[in-house]
């Protein structure tokens, strides 16, 4: 897949928006002069930028940079990240913010307990503003700009999490990158979605990108943000074994390179599909539902209805599996 990425003028990109680059944005470089041709000329019309909005996707960004995708985060890290992610409304009652809350038992009307808030609320600028969540919020999926592959940069899942957790626990396991390809170009209504999540055993598969689990799944556009994930299988594929682990087999067995072809070629071919699916109506159908917050070229934001977990992805290279 071929993404046009929008050209952010360098001066811009150097003072309002140091982390352009990251965010995907094409930088040039600065040039001394500009020689233009004075037989024909053409007209450049630079992409409209809601600069608020690239604020808002930065503060995002910095906030779950050093979280370890969300394995290690603080109170206040995690406040930031639900802050910037956010949308905040006002409460337009009055200026003061305390409040009290009472509990209060009323038998006589076959009431066991009443809560009551007594007090007032108020809003300042700082929770009136819009968070990136709030920039798209209504907005129908666009399964054109969601179709491709997305990195995981941080969520608060606790299905992923016990990935990173077990990892950190085991040394020998590692757990690299982990992606949502999305494959819905042509699609009005749904798709295929899989997750991919590589990793290795240290000293036995190669580092980080060892061996390749992808969980795939059918869904469908349920609402205008909401989509239904229902699993079909999980595969387990792309095994490198490690040169340490060649160097133990080759001597063995064969000469070093014939046996390397062979098990080389035998475990990028190899390919275990293990399916979860309800071909039969036999068994319950695994899935759930996921609220698409935000989409734009560049981030995608989701929320898991039903665990409750948040995800924060940003748009990667085309992944084949």
């Amino acid at each position: 897949m071929e993404v046009t990425l929008p050209l952010l003028p360098y001066s811009l990109a150097r003072t309002k928006f140091p982390c352009a680059k990251a965010l995907g944005y094409l930088i040039p470089k600065p040039t001394k002069k500009l020689h233009l041709c004075l037989a024909s000329s053409a007209t450049y019309t630079a992409p409209v930028i809601d600069y608020e909005l690239e604020n808002k996707k930065h503060d995002l960004l910095r906030a779950v940079q050093d979280t370890l995708r969300g394995l290690n985060t603080t109170a206040d890290q995690r406040l930031a990240v639900e802050e910037a992610l956010v949308r905040f409304l006002p409460c337009p009652l009055s200026q003061s913010c305390s409040f009290l809350i009472v509990q209060i038992s009323l038998p006589k009307f076959q009431c066991k307990h009443i809560i009551v808030v007594i007090g007032r609320f108020s809003w300042s600028r700082t929770n009136s503003q819009v968070a990136v969540e709030g920039f798209d919020a209504g907005a129908p999926v666009d399964l054109v700009q969601l179709d491709g592959t997305w990195r995981l940069q941080y969520t608060t899942a606790s299905d992923v999490l016990v990935l990173f957790e077990g990892a950190a626990r085991l040394p020998l396991l590692q757990v690299g990158q982990i992606f949502q390809k999305f494959e819905c170009r042509d699609q009005s209504d749904g798709g295929i979605v899989r997750n991919v999540i590589k990793w290795s055993i240290d000293n036995i598969l190669e580092e980080q990108d060892g061996a390749t689990l992808v969980v795939t799944a059918k869904f469908s556009v349920v609402s205008q943000r909401n989509i239904q994930l229902e699993f079909d299988e999980v595969s387990l594929q792309d095994i490198k074994i490690s040169e340490e682990l060649q160097v133990v087999i080759a001597p063995a067995i064969l000469p070093r390179s014939f046996i390397s072809l062979q098990i080389l070629q035998f475990l990028r071919g190899f390919k275990a599909q293990i399916p979860i699916g309800n071909p039969n109506g036999r068994r319950q159908t695994i899935g759930g539902l996921y609220y698409l917050s935000y989409l734009d070229d560049y981030m995608l934001l989701g929320r898991s209805v039903e665990g409750g977990g948040v995800f924060v992805f940003t748009r990667a290279q085309p992944l084949i599996v």
